[in-house]
């Protein structure tokens, strides 16, 4: 099932194409938000010890929203039901892209001084609980991936 659906979209070069787009964005932004990557003398990637699990838990939000994205498109363009029935599948990647984004201080201290106590607020909650909203991310993306294949397999009539 999972085979059948991976070869219908990506038999076409642009679903491969927007697959690494999203991947590649979500993983260099996510990457520098979380300070694996720094620009300031020269480009550095280094990732601590002590960073792994968040490092593998971005490259997994950024893999699988780059494969459930292309689904998703691939999905609503074949069975023209519109982006309501799918629109789960942008609610993990937000999430997950959201989870790191207050983390970083520069980023964290700007929410606080545009929106005050809100802005503190949040940049608290999603520091401390970045890695279980990065989880819950990860399960709705796995949901969306799992509904997107058993969809295109169905209603596209792949046979299995």
């Amino acid at each position: 099932m999972h085979k059948e659906a991976f070869q219908a979209v990506y038999l076409k070069k642009r679903y491969i194409i927007l697959s690494v787009a999203i991947f590649l964005a979500l993983f260099v932004l996510l990457s520098f938000v979380s300070e694996f990557i720094f620009l300031s003398p020269v480009f550095v990637f280094y990732v601590p010890q002590y960073a792994i699990v968040d490092f593998v838990l971005i490259v997994a939000i950024s893999s699988l929203s780059g494969i459930v994205s292309s689904f998703s498109i691939y999905r609503i363009r074949i069975t023209n039901n519109g982006i309501k029935k799918s629109g789960a599948s942008f609610l993990g990647p937000a999430i997950g892209a959201s989870a790191g984004a207050c983390s970083c201080g520069s980023l964290g201290f700007s929410a606080i001084s545009i929106f005050g106590t809100i802005g503190g607020t949040a940049t608290a909650f999603l520091t401390n609980y970045e890695t279980p909203l990065r989880l819950v991310s990860i399960a709705i993306l796995c949901y969306t991936y799992y509904a997107s294949v058993k969809d295109i397999t169905v209603k596209c009539k792949i046979s299995k």
